[in-house]
């Protein structure tokens, strides 16, 4: 697809180059592959060394603690690196939208902060501190969420990340994203199909739809196209192997979404489903809208509809007020559902959220890390015993890269998200692949190919 052309500051070529270290979720991921195309049409080289680039952005994230400390660290580093030839440094992402111009103060050598609804600015920021030498900011909120079709450089060869939904408005109470992000607003489905098109006709196999809420997506130009009419409008698209998507809340998966994901073929079979807590009373404290009752309904109801799909969730230990006693309905509801795959956090505070207005911390760090080991040893004897389910069946993976250990190892997923290594030829990137599993790990499988699937075939389970 042919990109389009964007305004930029005066037509201005800067002819330097530039390096973006990225921190955070799929979406910061995808932010940056943004800011990469918006840099690459005026003029911006990219190089791998951080260290030899005219143009430093480092892309933050502000969901976990101490993000505000790990980003003053890393622009320590780089300034004593390059004390001969500064570079211009350059902070996005949700810490610069949540310290704005606090961050000049803090580290000096910054000279342009660009808060995560003004990415499209950055060239004209940018211009502006080299021509002017101020520095330069913008955290102000925006509402259009549109952006120039084929612009962004994507990174992954096989997969595309697509951002459907920005912001949220369910303020949960642990959760700093509704203060980063902004409130929530919706892309309209033609510019997400168009954009699905444009990376199918580039190469790219599977789509990652992304969205803080992603599954509260509305058509703002159809009021009847929902989540599930989008996903419909997608499995239409030639040349697309698989869709998945995060991260939905469980208050929004309906019977509708359910019954496309059981019946689009390009639609994985794989939901990940954020439980956070399983005690009825924490949940209410986080704000989450649901109970126990209702997460373990929802869980059922799935199953029920879609027996082989493979659940993985969020789960946060010692959020405040939580006793030993609600800790253990969490892992009693873990063990029940047997989830595929789970990411764990110990609770941290995060600067403007209900929980650090209104809610003193009362379980002790060494009560959190207690928590979080027991927790995830529970997790991690549940994966092992899923995975070794797998060990002698055939699954169609998608493979998406060489193995880390091995040149001659391809590594991929299957629609259920299972991680399956095998031997192969780098060529077979991009293809579905018949693999006979053979052993099994917590973490992934190992088998052996049998079968190599035609460049087209739909496989997404």
């Amino acid at each position: 697809m042919v990109k389009e052309k964007l305004l930029d500051p005066k037509g201005q070529d800067f002819s330097q180059t530039y390096a973006i270290e990225t921190f955070g979720c799929q979406m910061n991921v995808h932010d940056s592959e943004r800011m990469a195309g918006l840099l690459e049409q005026t003029g911006h080289v990219r190089v791998e060394d951080t260290v030899q680039a005219d143009v430093i952005i480092l892309n933050t994230c502000s969901v976990r603690e101490r993000a505000e400390d790990k980003l003053f660290s890393r622009l320590g580093e780089i300034s004593a690196k390059r004390k001969q030839k500064p570079p211009l440094m350059v902070v996005t992402g949700c810490v610069a939208q949540q310290e704005g111009a606090d961050i000049f103060k803090r580290a000096n050598k910054v000279g342009v902060v660009v808060g995560t609804q003004a990415i499209r600015r950055l060239p004209e920021l940018l211009n502006r501190a080299k021509t002017s030498g101020s520095n330069q900011i913008d955290v102000n909120p925006y509402e259009d969420v549109s952006f120039p079709l084929g612009l962004a450089v994507r990174a992954d060869p096989v997969k595309a990340y697509v951002t459907i939904v920005e912001g949220c408005n369910d303020f949960c109470a642990f959760c700093v994203v509704p203060y980063t992000r902004g409130h929530e607003r919706m892309r309209i489905s033609s510019e997400i199909v168009n954009e699905v098109q444009g990376a199918v006709s580039s190469g790219r196999r599977e789509v990652h739809l992304l969205g803080q809420i992603v599954n509260h997506y509305q058509c703002p130009e159809d009021p009847d196209c929902d989540f599930a009419g989008l996903l419909e409008k997608l499995n239409e698209i030639r040349g697309l192997l698989r869709i998945r998507f995060a991260s939905p809340h469980p208050r929004h998966v309906n019977s509708r979404m359910i019954s496309a994901m059981r019946d689009l073929p390009r639609v994985c079979g794989h939901l990940h489903l954020p439980l956070q807590s399983g005690s009825t009373r924490v949940l209410r404290a986080m704000r989450r809208r649901h109970t126990r009752e209702d997460y373990l309904e929802l869980v059922d109801r799935i199953l029920a509809t879609i027996p082989t799909i493979s659940l993985s969730t969020d789960i946060i230990v010692g959020f405040p007020g939580e006793t030993d006693e609600e800790f253990q309905e969490t892992l009693s509801l873990v063990h029940q559902v047997g989830y595929r795959s789970m990411f764990s956090f110990k609770y941290s505070e995060r600067p403007s959220t209900l929980a650090s207005r209104r809610m003193p911390e009362t379980v002790s760090e060494s009560e959190k890390t207690r928590r979080i080991v027991e927790l995830q040893s529970m997790q991690r004897k549940i994966q092992i015993d899923l995975n070794k389910q797998s060990i002698g069946t055939t699954v169609s993976v998608l493979a998406d890269n060489t193995s880390r250990r091995h040149d001659k190892e391809l590594s991929g997923r299957t629609g259920g998200n299972l991680v399956v290594n095998f031997p192969g030829d780098p060529s077979w990137v991009g293809r579905l692949v018949n693999v006979r599993i053979k052993k099994a790990g917590p973490y992934s499988v190992w088998g052996e190919s049998v079968a190599l699937g035609e460049a087209g075939q739909i496989n997404a389970n």
